[in-house]
C-alpha cells in the first residue's frame, strides 16, 4: 500500500535527529498532519516489548525507521560494540513491531557504508555482500545489512511492504558538529570556521585533514533525501518492485569529490584563507563512495540540491546555532 490519505497516520522514528526531523518536515509541508514520534528519553526501540507496546497502542499505518545509533570512524572505533549492538536492537524491535501490527508499508534507511570497500563504482544494490567491508564502519555497516535482510525477508515470508533506503553521506542542518562523533563534511566545516583569525596576528590558522585528503566521497543534502522519502511512500508498490525486486534503492546525488576538493569548497564559503594540512597518521578509510541511483532515477526521482548551494544552507544553519551546539 502506498500512501493516498493525507490522514493517514505516519510513525517516524528518530524524528529528534538531522533525518528524522527532515523528513517529519518534509512530510507536514507536503500535507501530512497525522505524524507520530517519540524521543528515545520516551521510547526505547532497543526494547521490543516497550517497542510493541507503542505500535498497538499508536496503530501507524506507515513506518519510517530513521533512528540509529551514528557517527564517524572515530566514534565507530571507539564503541564497535555500541554501534552493531545498539542498531541491531531499534531494526528488530520496529521491523518486527511494523510486521506484528500490520503497518501497510515500513521505509528503513541504511548507508552506503554497507558496501565491500573495493565495490566497483559507482556501487549498484547488486553489490552488496561481494566482498569485504572498510574496517572503520564494519560495526554500523553489519547492523544495517541485517536490517535491509530483515525487510527483505519479511516481505518474501510474510508479504511485507518493507523497503530500505541506501543513502550516501548525509549532511545538512541539525547535523552533528561534535568533532569526536562528526562525520567529515561537517567537521570539516566548523574547523574552518573556527581557524578563521585564529593567529595571534589575525590572519586564518590551519585546518587538518585525516588521512591524504584524496579518497572520493558523494553527499546529499538532507532536505533531498527526505524528498526521496515522501516521494517513495506515495509510489505504489508494484512499480517500486518492477526496479528493485528485493525493496532496495540507493539514493544519491551521482557524482563524487574527493576530500581535498570539498575542503576548498568549504573554505569558499566559510572564507578560510589558512593552510591546509594532512594527518598522514589517520586512517583515509574507503577509497571512494559512489552510488548507482539508475533505480531511483527509473522511478522518476532526482536530487536538487547542489553540494556548494547545501553547504552554504548548513553553515549558515551551523552560525545560528553556534553557541549552544559548542555548549552542548
Amino acid at each position: 500500500m502506498h500512501l493516498t490519505n493525507s490522514d493517514a497516520k505516519i510513525y517516524v522514528a528518530g524524528h529528534r535527529g538531522m533525518v528524522g526531523a527532515a523528513i517529519w518536515d518534509e512530510l507536514e509541508a507536503a500535507g501530512y498532519q497525522n505524524l507520530v514520534g517519540r524521543s528515545s528519553a520516551e521510547l526505547d526501540l532497543r526494547d521490543p516489548q516497550a517497542t510493541r507496546a507503542f505500535f498497538e497502542a499508536e496503530e501507524p499505518d506507515f513506518v519510517v525507521l530513521a533512528a540509529a545509533r551514528v557517527g564517524g570512524i572515530l566514534a565507530n572505533d571507539r564503541y564497535p560494540a555500541d554501534f552493531i549492538g545498539d542498531n541491531l536492537a531499534i531494526e528488530q524491535s520496529v521491523i518486527r513491531a511494523a510486521h506484528e501490527t500490520s503497518v501497510e508499508r515500513l521505509i528503513f534507511l541504511g548507508s552506503t557504508c554497507i558496501y565491500p570497500k573495493r565495490a566497483d563504482q559507482p556501487m549498484p544494490e547488486e553489490s552488496l555482500l561481494t566482498g569485504p567491508l572498510e574496517p572503520t564502519n564494519q560495526w554500523y555497516a553489519v547492523a544495517k545489512i541485517a536490517g535491509h535482510k530483515l525487510c527483505q525477508a519479511m516481505h518474501e515470508q510474510h508479504g511485507d511492504d518493507m523497503l530500505t533506503l541506501m543513502p550516501t553521506n548525509l549532511y545538512g542542518p541539525g547535523d552533528d558538529f561534535d568533532l569526536e562523533t562528526s562525520h567529515v563534511l561537517p567537521a570539516l566545516l566548523r574547523k574552518a570556521h573556527e581557524a578563521k583569525g585564529a593567529r595571534p596576528d589575525g590572519s586564518d590558522g590551519p585546518v587538518t585533514l585525516w588521512g591524504s585528503g584524496e579518497p572520493r566521497r558523494e553527499f546529499l543534502y538532507v532536505e533531498d533525501l527526505a524528498d526521496a522519502v515522501r516521494f517513495l511512500l506515495e509510489t505504489p508498490e508494484e512499480e517500486i518492485r518492477e526496479v528493485a525486486a528485493d525493496g532496495m534503492l540507493n539514493v544519491g546525488v551521482g557524482e563524487d569529490l574527493s576530500i581535498n576538493e570539498l575542503m576548498a569548497l568549504i573554505q569558499e564559503v566559510v572564507g578560510h584563507e589558512g593552510p591546509v594540512e594532512h594527518d598522514r597518521s589517520k586512517p583515509d578509510g574507503t577509497p571512494r563512495k559512489l552510488v548507482d541511483t539508475s533505480r531511483m532515477d527509473a522511478l522518476g526521482w532526482t536530487a536538487d540540491t547542489s553540494l556548494r548551494a547545501g553547504i552554504e544552507k548548513t553553515y549558515n544553519w551551523y552560525r545560528e546555532h553556534e553557541e549552544e551546539l559548542i555548549a552542548a
